[in-house]
């Protein structure tokens, strides 16, 4: 809660030209203290992101790497560790385009990233952040 505090208390500087460096400095700063597995996923969903979907910004939401559209996250990452779980996930919020039908999923377990996997992050994203 502590974490979510801060992160409302920056919001009031959203908009600003710095917004996106500062994002990215919270976001590389919550992945370098994730263990070295969660740490590994982390990071490579970040460049994925950045270079698939650089119209999302940078920041934390709850303590976790987030990608917002006009100050609206679209997606985050749930390392392992901190939820005690077997696999980090990768979340997308009802901000994201990804409405298939009358019913799609909106939350991935990931245990590994392959070429395969990742072809289907950068495909989520972007049609995500579209």
């Amino acid at each position: 809660m502590r974490e979510r505090l801060q992160e409302l208390k920056g919001s009031a500087r959203r908009g600003t030209p710095g917004e996106k460096a500062e994002g990215e400095g919270a976001v590389l700063a919550k992945l370098a203290e994730l263990p070295a597995s969660d740490r590994a996923i982390g990071e490579r969903i970040h460049a994925l992101i950045k270079a698939n979907a650089p119209n999302l910004t940078p920041r934390t939401w709850y303590g976790m790497p987030a990608y917002a559209k006009d100050g609206n996250v679209v997606c985050f990452c749930q390392c392992a560790q901190k939820f005690k779980t077997r696999y980090a996930t990768l979340g997308f919020s009802d901000q994201a385009r990804l409405d298939d039908g009358r019913m799609w999923p909106t939350a991935f377990a990931v245990r590994e990233l392959t070429g395969t996997e990742e072809a289907r992050i950068v495909a989520l994203v972007k049609q995500a952040a579209s």
